[in-house]
């Protein structure tokens, strides 16, 4: 049969490539088409999952193969479809392939998935006419037979000699072949007619759009499978299955092999769909230089960073996306676990040791003091006496901007393609360029000992300079350096952890962005609050609640000058509200306009496979009412601390009670921002209050005019809270009016001094919020149904909020306790997450939080002061 196959092939223009499964090139290619959004892997059946045999009733699929696509099928954005010139039916009896594997047979003529083409009665006789013909053809050759199907027939010949195979298919050629409206498809030992016309081709394009597919992979063996090998592009890959010429661009032996083949895509696709190896959350530092950020593992990976800003597209997301998605990569040659991680006391510089080997980060602040607002410097300091390995792999853009690497002589690498300039000064250091079938990557071996124990990688973003700076990088450390510890060490910190309180503090410091005052909810974006889970929101933001929230605590340790540049922010925002402070949104990017509209970067995975991951965010679009308190909390708490009010902040002051006065009747979205129809939130109304009650204190200490019906109004609103919000059936305030669900910020009815700590009212409240929604070191923000797919963990901010709960209702060591488990929630360098997963016991959310930090700050300033010690 084999001469068979010989004559009956077409001569397709294409490659003959001789590439087989363990090619490089291949599994290049493989591996970048397991990275696609939504993938669809398609393939023929005999002669590719199947091995060829005699009796075509006998082809049983390799199971290594079908465990594989079983597999692949059940990957989440993952389609798998065999296709076959076998009647659909005989198909799904055959090959016994699981219900997630889509079956289209008779060469696409028959699918699982529907568009299946009904004949019309002029067809319907023609390929009964078929069926008859063919029949009597096979009749008179000794091994042949007819496979009728619903669109036609086949004539196998694969048992017949070579010569009545040759005639019997010169029969059919000049027959039944030949009539007008039948379509013939040549295979190996078949031949094949339909009175539909259709092919593999056709079929792989409906497959494409019924799916959705953002790329294909096609495997086949025959000549028929030519035509879908033709109607590939872009980013698809054909793989054919042994000899003969070919349009695919590779080629492997047999069906054992498609068995490997893909096994190999399981693991790779199952890799980037789950994030690959993510470092737990928690575990992360972050390094800053007063506007931007980048993130660490514990291994001395810069695993996150963004350019020009801190809300920009990413440089390095190997965070979201793995390795393809960038990182820069520093650890010595024989690998190992690091020794520790620590931050230089009062600083943002973070030390990674392993034996015989220490590396230093740091963001350079010089250049931006300089007036190079839009630079971002990275130095990596690595001392020591062993080999260290080098990997920088700069990928602009979250990876959407393919680059190259261009070394400059001994002086470093420049990154070509992306929209900002980037460079890597690494004196000395000799690069292997590499390409991953997408971008390049840098790749370089150090002995330390021999280039004298130490050497220095500088990357500059924003900047295209090769050259060595002055001063040196030794004296630009110190400077960056003496400015983050000369604001630390400025601050009045409680006895009680000191130091970790010491560390939140450079933490929210480092999330504020001073070039405009803003101060950002976190530094990332789309850290899961549910592994695999759709929670995942861009915090890269400065919402007005948080912010002021921040500054609040800063203020609390001495620190005025972050709310004063906040409050700056704030007066751009409210000149372009054109009078109207009532209109102010939730949130605003760092320069104080409103985000764009959220997006999806589908090409990334998400950290540990939570997916999408989003850039911008929708909140901006809600109302929330209770932004407005917060800001006059930290209004009155700059002007004690001051002891006087300047006129700016009379200005807002007043403006956020007039917002209140027009808007605190109507229901909103709340402080988390459900996706939902809005409500009478009682946090809300209490913010509300609160607003108006910390004007009217303040103008009485300091002599600030206020409106005669301030005081009715701050009344007005008490009254309804405390009457609407409580629920008798519950037996405490709830979370919003008539309704039934507990919520944590309802704790603020009497952390605000609404109600006093000892109130039935706020006591049973208490209780009732311990008893529903907290579980060992965390307070979870509410149980009901947000309308939002999946779960999330406990708010560390919620547990902080319960441990004030407890000092003020002389709970004093339930506070401390509660307080040691916020702690224990932190990662090795002092950082914490927005969330806390008690029974998985890890982090969840982005990283760092301000609203986690700035709660343990509140509790530890409590617990000092409670003890008499501040």
């Amino acid at each position: 049969m084999e001469r068979y196959a010989k004559m009956t092939a077409p001569s397709p223009e294409g490659r003959d490539p001789e590439a087989s499964a363990s090619s490089e090139e291949l599994r290049s290619a493989l591996t970048l088409l397991a990275r696609v959004p939504q993938l669809l892997i398609a393939c023929d059946y005999d002669g590719t999952l199947a091995p060829i045999v005699t009796d075509p009733s006998q082809a049983k699929p390799i199971p290594e193969s079908v465990s594989a696509l079983r597999t692949l099928a059940n990957l989440p954005q993952t389609k798998v479809a065999v296709i076959s010139g076998r009647a659909l039916r005989d198909l799904a009896a055959l090959s016994r392939l699981p219900s997630e594997v889509h079956l289209v047979g008779s060469h696409g003529s028959e699918f699982d998935i529907g568009f299946t083409r009904a004949l019309s009665s002029e067809d319907q006789r023609l390929r009964d006419k078929l069926v008859a013909e063919l029949s009597a053809i096979a009749e008179r050759y000794e091994g042949a037979r007819v496979e009728p199907k619903p669109a036609g027939a086949a004539l196998h010949v694969r048992e017949s000699t070579d010569e009545h195979a040759l005639a019997a298919v010169e029969d059919v050629r000049e027959g039944p072949s030949s009539w007008d409206g039948v379509q013939t498809t040549e295979g190996k030992a078949v031949i094949d007619l339909s009175v539909v016309a259709t092919h593999k081709g056709d079929a792989l394009d409906k497959l494409r759009h019924q799916l959705g597919a953002s790329a294909v992979l096609f495997l086949g063996d025959d000549v028929t499978d030519e035509n879908a090998f033709a109607h590939l592009h872009g980013p698809d890959v054909g793989v054919r299955i042994g000899p003969g010429p070919t349009r695919a661009a590779y080629r492997i032996s047999d069906p054992e092999e498609v068995a490997v083949l893909l096994a190999r895509l399981v693991d790779t696709r199952r890799a980037w769909l789950q994030g690959e190896s993510a470092q737990l959350i928690e575990r992360h530092s972050m390094l800053a230089d007063g506007a931007n950020h980048a993130l660490l593992t514990p291994e001395g990976r810069v695993t996150w960073m963004c350019h020009p800003k801190p809300d920009s597209g990413s440089v390095f997301a190997d965070l979201l996306g793995g390795d393809h998605a960038g990182h820069f990569t520093v650890q010595p040659v024989s690998a190992g676990i690091p020794l520790g991680q620590r931050y230089v006391a009062g600083t943002m510089t973070v030390e990674t040791r392993w034996s015989g080997l220490s590396v230093t980060d740091w963001l350079d602040s010089t250049p931006r003091r300089r007036g190079d607002l839009n630079a971002t410097v990275l130095v990596r300091e690595i001392t020591g006496e062993i080999p260290v390995k080098i990997t920088f792999a700069p990928r602009p853009e979250f990876g959407q901007l393919p680059v190259q690497l261009q070394p400059v002589g001994d002086d470093g690498l420049k990154v070509l393609g992306g929209r900002e300039p980037i460079s890597l000064r690494s004196q000395g250091v000799e690069w292997h360029i590499e390409y991953d079938g997408q971008h390049s990557l840098a790749v370089a071996t150090v002995d330390l000992a021999q280039v004298g124990g130490s050497l220095v990688l500088e990357m500059r973003a924003g900047i295209d300079d090769l050259s060595e700076w002055r001063p040196p990088v030794h004296v630009r450390r110190r400077t960056t350096e003496a400015g983050w510890r000369n604001w630390s060490d400025s601050l009045r910190l409680p006895r009680i952890e000191s130091e970790t309180v010491g560390r939140s503090a450079l933490t929210l410091k480092a999330l504020c962005y001073q070039p405009t005052g803003a101060i950002l909810a976190a530094g990332t974006t789309s850290l899961p609050e549910e592994l695999g889970g759709v929670r995942n929101w861009d915090y890269r933001f400065c919402w007005i609640r948080d912010a002021a929230m921040t500054a609040n605590a800063l203020v609390d340790l001495g620190s005025l000058q972050e709310a004063e540049s906040y409050f700056t922010w704030v007066a751009g925002i409210l000149e372009r509200t054109a009078g109207h402070p009532e209109r102010l949104a939730p949130l605003y990017d760092i320069e104080g306009q409103a985000p764009s509209p959220e997006a999806i970067i589908d090409t990334l995975p998400g950290y540990a496979g939570a997916r999408p991951v989003r850039i911008n965010n929708a909140a901006s679009n809600q109302v929330q009412l209770d932004v407005f308190g917060p800001v006059a909390m930290l209004i009155e708490a700059v002007a004690q601390r001051r002891g006087h009010l300047s006129e700016f902040e009379e200005r807002v002051m007043a403006s956020m009670v007039e917002a209140v006065a027009k808007r605190w009747h109507e229901p909103d979205h709340g402080i988390w921002e459900a996706r939902q129809a809005p409500r009478h939130h009682v946090y809300s109304k209490v913010m509300c209050w609160v607003t108006v009650d910390r004007a009217m204190k303040v103008a009485e200490q300091f002599g600030m005019e206020y409106k005669p019906e301030w005081p009715e109004l701050r009344d007005q609103i008490a009254k309804n809270v405390l009457e609407l919000g409580w629920n008798d059936e519950i037996g405490a305030y709830t979370a919003a009016y008539g309704h039934d669900d507990l919520d944590a910020a309802s704790l603020w009815i009497g952390l605000s001094g609404l109600l006093p700590p000892d109130d039935p009212r706020y006591l049973k409240t208490v209780l009732k919020i311990e008893a529903g929604l907290r579980s060992g070191p965390t307070v979870y923000r509410y149980h009901r149904d947000d309308g939002l797919p999946g779960t999330e963990g406990g708010f560390i901010i919620c547990a902080a909020w319960l441990a004030e709960a407890y000092l003020q209702v002389d709970r004093r060591t339930d506070a401390e306790e509660l307080f040691e488990q916020i702690l224990a929630c932190a990662g090795p360098t002092g950082l914490l997450p927005e969330q806390w997963d008690p029974i998985a016991e890890r982090g969840l959310g982005n990283h760092p939080q301000a609203y986690s930090h700035l709660g343990l700050i509140r509790v530890a300033n409590l617990l000092n002061g409670t003890a008499g010690r501040i």
